[in-house]
C-alpha cells in the first residue's frame, strides 16, 4: 500500500481518529477500501486500534480526545474539570463527560463516565473551551453541570470560581429554580467565608 495514506494520518494534528475521520482524511473513499487500509495499518502496527471504530497514531494518544470521540456531541466536565483546578479535592481516575446518554465505558484501561444532559444544554457552547481536538467545560460550567445533575453536592473550594461567569452561564439551564437557589446558597457561603 502507498505510504501517502499513512503520511496523511501522521501529519494530522489529531491523535485519535474515528473510522469516519479516516474516510474523510483519505478523500472520501468507500468504506470497503478504507476498511482494508485500516486493517493493513493496524496489522503492521502503523495505526493503533483503541476500540471498535477508533484508532490512534500510537499508544501515546490524548485521553481527553478519545473520551470526546466515543459519543458526540460531548465535552469534558464534572469532577474531571473541578478536580483539576482544586474545586474538589477527591481524585478520580475516571474521565467525566457530558453527553446525550448515561454510560460508563472502559476503553484501553481508562474508565470514561458519560453523564446525560439535555440536548439544549449539551449543544450550548456557553462556558465551553473548544481546544484543538476536544471541548472542555470551564470551571464555572463544570460547577453548574454538577449542580444540574445533583441535588446535594459538597465542593471543597469554591473561591476559584468567577461568580460573574457562573451567573452569566446559569440561564442556559432553562430557568431551573432549584439550580438558581443552590447557586445563590453556594455563592453566599463563599462570601461568608471571606468575612
Amino acid at each position: 500500500m502507498k505510504k501517502g495514506f499513512l503520511n496523511e494520518i501522521l501529519r494530522s494534528n489529531k491523535s485519535v481518529f474515528s473510522f469516519k475521520d479516516l474516510i474523510l482524511l483519505w478523500g472520501g473513499i468507500d468504506k470497503l477500501t478504507a476498511g482494508s487500509r485500516v486493517n493493513y495499518y493496524t496489522k503492521r502496527n502503523d495505526l493503533y486500534h483503541i476500540r471498535r471504530g477508533l484508532y490512534a497514531k500510537d499508544k501515546n494518544y490524548d485521553k481527553y480526545e478519545l473520551a470526546t470521540k466515543i459519543f458526540t456531541p460531548s465535552y469534558i466536565s464534572f469532577e474531571t474539570v473541578l478536580g483539576s483546578v482544586g474545586v474538589t479535592f477527591q481524585h478520580y481516575s475516571k474521565i467525566f463527560i457530558a453527553s446525550y446518554q448515561n454510560k460508563e465505558i472502559e476503553c484501553d484501561g481508562q474508565v470514561i463516565a458519560f453523564k446525560r444532559i439535555k440536548d439544549e444544554i449539551l449543544t450550548n457552547n456557553s462556558g465551553i473551551d473548544i481546544k484543538e481536538n476536544y471541548s472542555i467545560a470551564s470551571v464555572e460550567r463544570a460547577f453548574l453541570d454538577v449542580i444540574y445533575l445533583n441535588t446535594d453536592y459538597y465542593f471543597d473550594n469554591l473561591s476559584v470560581l468567577n461568580w460573574d461567569k457562573v451567573y452569566l452561564i446559569l440561564p442556559i439551564y432553562g430557568g431551573n429554580k432549584r439550580m438558581g437557589k443552590m447557586v445563590k446558597k453556594y455563592h453566599e457561603s463563599v462570601i461568608n467565608n471571606l468575612k
